[in-house]
């Protein structure tokens, strides 16, 4: 007998273990382990997702023919508990386990083995277009990172929006020009409103899953009872074609917005059954460029959603089989304050911040503005620990995982890796999220004041990030202009920013931990 092993992220129908179809000499092995999902205080709707999707999967499989073998959360305390009782039961001569996803896992690999007197052996992993080894060949010595380059390459070596010659299909590699339209110019240009926020209704295998995780799991953020997205193979390719058909074509001038009206936009939301396996980021590319073939799409849109794939989603994997395990510990510019409490509650009186955390602790999910300009830029200017903000990040989004958000966090929103991987910091102040939201016209702060009371807090804490940085950034091509802007101004108007900025952190941050 010969074991296959799924984990809740190796939910693909094109698993390496898995060719070839049902064989009598075979069995699938499931587990549920609460020490997982207790590693971390996950958001609930991240478990029902994985957890729900681990049994349709499951189900799906013995409807097709394979012995199953299924250990459930209410008696499984860990993996190696589930393993062992496992091979007592089948007695198989080798386990077969996809490569993981993720560092902690791969150690973890290691400890199994020992315990373990049957061999346990990886197959290679194939949720991403480009290999670890392949990635690391690609950036050799560098000191430094594009994922321009990066993404080039691959449209290139995949034939993805090129011709024949490798030069870029329309003749540009990207079209952000086209695809930065505004709060104000969408609310102008829309033709009806934009398609209604996509939410699943849980079956029973679902709604069981989600009463468990409410009792096991009630100490963790979020509510199971909220649950929206879909949890099988069917319903995955279902929101793909509901994308294309409804939302791509919008997608690339309004990727940026924010509302509170619409959480969702023109946003695909499949990376939750991406990250999960039940979608193939080759298949979501076809999809997306197939609608452009044939007239759905203008390329501006699938430019801009091929980048978020082949870009952005293999240049992050690939940062982090090259960087762990000790990336998760970098800390360039020092940040050291704790991330606030009200981050799990969304009580904060700032609308931009309060939304998007409702909306986290609602749903699990936020698209990239919301995490990057509104979450990321705060804990960046507010001088929140790395580690603090890496934590936060896994624990309450439901396509958060090790290899996403590792460089996510580390590299995108905090520079925590010296700029390796992110040409600049993405801090901002109150304009742009004036710009491309509607939140400002809720919010008590005024988005015009630069300090004092009624001021927008990002006004004076972006200009005290540049204060306390300026010797890192004043020869960073991209944002020296801020540097020197910060130094032209009128030692009053310094002051008053620092105080403001002080004055702020003291009642709203807490304070960094004394020293030993």
């Amino acid at each position: 007998m010969e074991t296959i092993w799924l984990m809740g992220d190796h939910l693909s129908p094109t698993h390496p273990g898995l060719a070839g179809g049902p064989r009598p000499d075979a069995v699938v092995l499931f587990i549920e382990s609460r020490k997982r999902g207790g590693w971390l205080r996950y958001h609930q709707q991240k478990l029902v997702l994985i957890y729900s999707a681990m049994r349709h999967f499951a189900a799906d499989l013995r409807a097709a023919g394979w012995q199953v073998d299924y250990h459930r959360l209410a008696d499984t305390p860990d993996f190696l508990g589930g393993l062992e009782r496992h091979l007592e039961r089948h007695r198989s001569s080798r386990v077969l386990l996809l490569e993981p996803n993720d560092w902690p896992t791969t150690q973890a690999v290691a400890q199994w083995r020992a315990r373990v007197q049957v061999p346990l052996e990886l197959l290679p992993n194939h949720f991403f277009l480009c290999g670890r080894e392949e990635f690391r060949r690609w950036a050799g010595s560098s000191k430094r990172l594009l994922m321009e380059n990066h993404y080039r390459r691959l449209r290139r070596e995949h034939g993805i929006l090129v011709d024949e010659r490798g030069d870029p299909e329309g003749g540009a590699w990207n079209y952000d020009a086209d695809n930065r339209h505004t709060f104000a110019q969408w609310t102008k240009e829309r033709r009806g409103p934009a398609p209604p926020p996509r939410r699943e209704e849980p079956d029973a295998c679902t709604r069981e899953v989600m009463a468990e995780v409410a009792r096991e799991f009630a100490d963790h953020p979020g509510r199971a009872d909220g649950f929206w997205l879909p949890v099988d193979r069917a319903g995955a390719l279902r929101w793909l074609r509901q994308f294309v058909d409804e939302r791509l074509a919008g997608f690339g001038p309004y990727e940026d917005l924010m509302s509170e009206q619409d959480p969702q936009l023109h946003h695909s939301v499949l990376s939750p059954l991406l990250n999960i396996g039940l979608l193939s980021p080759r298949e979501c590319l076809d999809a997306a460029l197939e609608a452009y073939r044939a007239g759905r799409a203008p390329l501006s849109s699938v430019e801009g959603f091929v980048r978020q794939i082949l870009g952005w989603r293999e240049f992050v994997n690939g940062i982090y089989w090259l960087k762990m395990p000790d990336y998760v510990e970098q800390n360039a510019l020092g940040a050291s304050r704790p991330l606030p409490a009200w981050f799990y509650s969304g009580q904060t009186e700032m609308n931009c911040l309060r939304r998007c955390l409702g909306q986290v602790i609602d749903t699990a999910y936020n698209h990239h503005i919301q995490r990057l300009m509104v979450l990321g830029n705060f804990v960046m200017l507010a001088d929140i620990a790395p580690r603090e903000v890496l934590r936060w990040f896994l624990e309450m989004y439901c396509d958060a995982f090790d290899w996403v958000m590792a460089a996510n966090v580390i590299g995108m929103i905090l520079q925590a890796d010296g700029g390796f991987m992110a040409t600049k910091p993405y801090v901002a102040g109150s304009g742009y999220i004036s710009k491309m939201s509607d939140y400002c016209s809720g919010c008590r702060y005024r988005p015009a004041v630069k300090t004092g009371p009624q001021a927008c807090p990002f006004n004076y804490l972006y200009w005290a990030f540049f204060d306390r940085h300026a010797a890192v950034f004043e020869r960073n091509p991209r944002v020296a202009m801020a540097v020197r802007s910060w130094r032209n101004k009128a030692p009053a108007e310094q002051q008053a920013i620092r105080a403001s900025a002080a004055m702020f952190l003291a009642e709203h941050v807490p304070e960094p931990p004394a020293q030993a």
